[in-house]
């Protein structure tokens, strides 16, 4: 469905033009979705940054979210949780794993400033796909709270059942693919390779010296 990160980056840009010149503020999920935002804040004339979230994971199953939290510790959990052996103390245990990681990717990410300030402006959420679409929550969430003029969410696929979730945390939602058949959002892609944080720091510090 798409060649690889920047095509689904051009094409979502493509579908977000009515944004250009509107100085919007887009925030990438990292760390897949970091080159993405980078690329549509240039072709929409905005600010990129990132939005610090981390998924919280199944017990015997990392790659499977049970929830999410972000920057300030609120917490999104998913109404199957409890059923793939997601206890409360499960939960507080593995909250408390990514909050650690959140305030590590900060501090190697943004050292020498805070966020950029969404308030009072359009911000577009990037991610690579949605599968649980947990972290987009969690994100959507968190930034609600620090009252954004529109708050969009932007992904190139996602199954429809998560979309109807995130919807309620949006002011729009654009997806490019909404496939009958999902397992994973690599499978839309030819090429997904893992970004590393080295990557994530380099675009950030590269964007903060334009």
């Amino acid at each position: 469905m798409f060649r690889d990160r920047l095509d689904a980056a051009q094409q979502l840009a493509d579908s977000l033009q009515q944004y250009r010149g509107k100085h919007p503020l887009i925030l990438a999920i990292p760390r897949g979705s970091v080159p993405m935002a980078k690329l549509i804040a240039k072709r929409l004339e905005g600010d990129f940054d990132v939005v610090l979230v981390r998924k919280l994971r199944a017990p015997y199953s990392p790659e499977f979210a049970i929830g999410s939290v972000d920057e300030s510790g609120w917490r999104y959990i998913a109404d199957y949780a409890a059923s793939v052996g997601g206890t409360p103390e499960y939960i507080a245990t593995e909250t408390q794993v990514q909050l650690d990681t959140i305030r590590q990717r900060r501090a190697l990410y943004t050292p020498i400033r805070p966020p950029l300030d969404p308030a009072d402006r359009i911000v577009i959420v990037i991610d690579d796909g949605l599968a649980t679409g947990s972290t987009m929550i969690a994100a959507l969430h968190g930034l609600r709270a620090r009252h954004p003029a529109k708050l969009i969410c932007a992904v190139p696929v996602s199954p429809e059942d998560t979309l109807a979730k995130v919807r309620q945390y949006a002011d729009e939602v654009v997806c490019l693919e909404v496939p009958e058949y999902f397992q994973a959002v690599g499978q839309f892609y030819e090429d997904f390779p893992q970004v590393e944080d080295e990557e994530v720091i380099a675009m950030l510090h590269e964007s903060a010296a334009d």
